[in-house]
């Protein structure tokens, strides 16, 4: 079975380089390197690569403006930017042969197989730490959009009730991140338990059913995390008391 805390490697000084980080790593230069490419290599007649590219930007995009309204070019590049590398984290451990690369090692007298790369969103404290920086990343944005006076009102008020209420969003913040954070590490944890399992019992043919579907889930995975952020940006960059002047003009 998948242990559940990564595998460290090695110590760099007092650093534990694990094999978490190691996919962390490969994640960034996959992603780097494609923008290198194509910004070396963009063309005002697009070709095959740059044609998909566009495409699947455009599409994003359109669905960020559909959300977000105005606030899209903001919101974008975040949802954007958490969508592909989570993206690439979730299925660099789907990559056939990715899995035998390691060493052994004996722990309590047992010989263990210690993978070299693993599942980035497999580790809780990738996933915690995604999750904090969309928090992080949300709230900046909300401070700007709407200004510091009308975000806090949206948590703090002279009236009780509605100082109520902002508590309770404050509570739903930190909900946020948890829920964000273990809904992505429950689900490619608990698909790369099952490829282990499945790979221990039959070596061939059988496990690719599973690996196609962990692709499925890896990508709708990316997705689900990469929307709900954007929808927390658009909410939150939304003025607080947007409502109550339309309500009025209304009247």
């Amino acid at each position: 079975m998948a242990a559940l805390a990564p595998d460290i490697i090695t110590h760099i000084g007092s650093f534990p380089l694990t094999n978490t980080l190691i996919s962390t790593l490969i994640v960034d230069s996959v992603i780097l390197g494609g923008v290198y490419y194509l910004h070396k290599h963009i063309k005002k007649i697009p070709g095959y690569f740059q044609s998909i590219f566009e495409m699947v930007m455009d599409t994003f995009y359109d669905m960020t403006e559909g959300i977000a309204g105005k606030n899209a070019k903001q919101i974008f590049p975040w949802f954007m930017s958490f969508f592909l590398f989570i993206l690439f984290a979730n299925w660099i451990g789907l990559v056939p042969g990715i899995g035998t690369i390691g060493f052994h090692q004996v722990h309590d007298g047992h010989k263990e197989f210690i993978p070299l790369i693993r599942n980035l969103t497999s580790d809780l404290n990738a996933t915690f730490g995604l999750a904090l920086i969309s928090l992080v990343a949300t709230h900046t944005l909300a401070i700007r959009a709407v200004g510091f006076k009308d975000y806090m009102s949206r948590y703090f008020s002279i009236n009780p009730i509605l100082l109520f209420v902002g508590a309770l969003e404050i509570v739903s913040e930190f909900t946020k991140v948890i829920s964000l954070s273990f809904r992505l590490f429950g689900n490619i944890y608990a698909g790369e338990v099952v490829i282990h399992t499945i790979n221990n019992l039959f070596a061939f043919i059988l496990p690719i059913p599973f690996l196609l579907l962990e692709v499925i889930v890896g990508l709708v995975q990316a997705l689900v995390f990469s929307m709900l952020t954007m929808v927390f940006m658009s909410v939150l960059m939304t003025p607080h008391h947007a409502g109550e002047h339309s309500n009025e003009h209304t009247k």
